[in-house]
């Protein structure tokens, strides 16, 4: 038996990510295999894990949420 399938699927590199954003100009990572959750777009992949937080950090400059 191996760690494997313990691996957290937003850490393991092995699959290709999406960055998604919401309305209020907020990001995720989001594995590809996953259904993206209502509310949120995919702006960004399917890419590396590290491509995808690149994105993100890049994107995302203020932690505050947008006023509705």
């Amino acid at each position: 038996m191996t760690n494997d399938q313990y691996v957290n699927p937003f850490d393991d590199e092995r699959h290709d990510f999406l960055a998604l954003a919401n309305d209020a100009g907020q990001f995720s990572l989001w594995p590809c295999f996953a259904a993206v959750p209502e509310g949120w777009a995919a702006v960004f992949g399917p890419a590396g894990r590290a491509a995808c937080l690149d994105h993100i950090e890049a994107a995302w400059t203020d932690l505050t949420p947008a006023a509705a």
